[in-house]
């Protein structure tokens, strides 16, 4: 797979694509919806790619599907599941054929994730991962060494004890870890943007490099 095919899979979603649901327990997950996904499918891939359902079963409260994604010769599969919706008054099924594509939609979203589109929005394990991100960078200098203005070791810029690459723009895992650790901290997206223009005047996007290991490494603190 090309290089740039493979950074515009991994491109992260802006804040306005990433919406939240209700998961199980109360817990609030992060997810984007089916057709950003297929519009970043369409980009990546120039809108050469298939999907298809290889199997369905239809249960007395859920639908089961096996998807298969398909682009550049590689083949990913996964499930998805859709809940039955059913008339509150008579129990009957309201729509099966909207459920049977909702869970079409779902097995889409995960076979994408496994050619990295969204894949940090799955992943359980990503604090712990962005926290060693963050700690190697430190030792590469490219750690924490603004005083938030022209003071302290740094100027803010990336200019103080960096390696002289400071002012390059954050990358994918950093703008990633910034939002993946904010909401480990129970932060609304809302909550991380105005966080960011509190420190730098700067939405996450905008962050160079050190500035997002600085933000990484403030939330973390939190």
């Amino acid at each position: 797979m090309k290089g740039e095919v493979r950074e515009a899979l991994e491109a992260p979603f802006s804040a306005e694509q990433i919406k939240q649901r209700q998961g199980y327990f109360g817990a609030m997950l992060d997810y984007v919806e089916g057709h950003e996904v297929i519009q970043r499918l369409n980009d990546a891939f120039e809108s050469d790619w298939s999907f298809e359902i290889v199997r369905h079963e239809i249960h007395e409260r859920e639908i089961l599907v096996i998807g298969r994604l398909t682009a550049e010769g590689i083949t990913k599969e996964q499930f998805g599941n859709s809940k039955i919706t059913r008339n509150r008054e008579d129990n009957s099924v309201v729509s099966l054929g909207d459920d049977l594509k909702a869970a079409a939609t779902d097995a889409l979203k995960k076979c994408a994730t496994l050619f990295s589109v969204a894949l940090h929005l799955y992943r359980s394990d990503s604090h712990d991962r962005y926290e060693d991100s963050y700690q190697r960078d430190k030792g590469n200098g490219n750690g924490r060494n603004h005083n938030r203005g022209n003071g302290g070791n740094g100027n803010g810029n990336g200019n103080g004890n960096g390696n002289g690459n400071g002012n390059e723009r954050l990358t994918n895992r950093q703008l990633q870890a910034i939002y993946s650790i904010g909401k480990s901290k129970s932060m609304t997206q809302r909550d991380i943007k105005d966080f960011c223009i509190e420190v730098f005047n700067k939405v996450p996007d905008y962050l160079n490099k050190v500035e997002a290991s600085t933000i990484i490494q403030e939330l973390m603190d939190r």
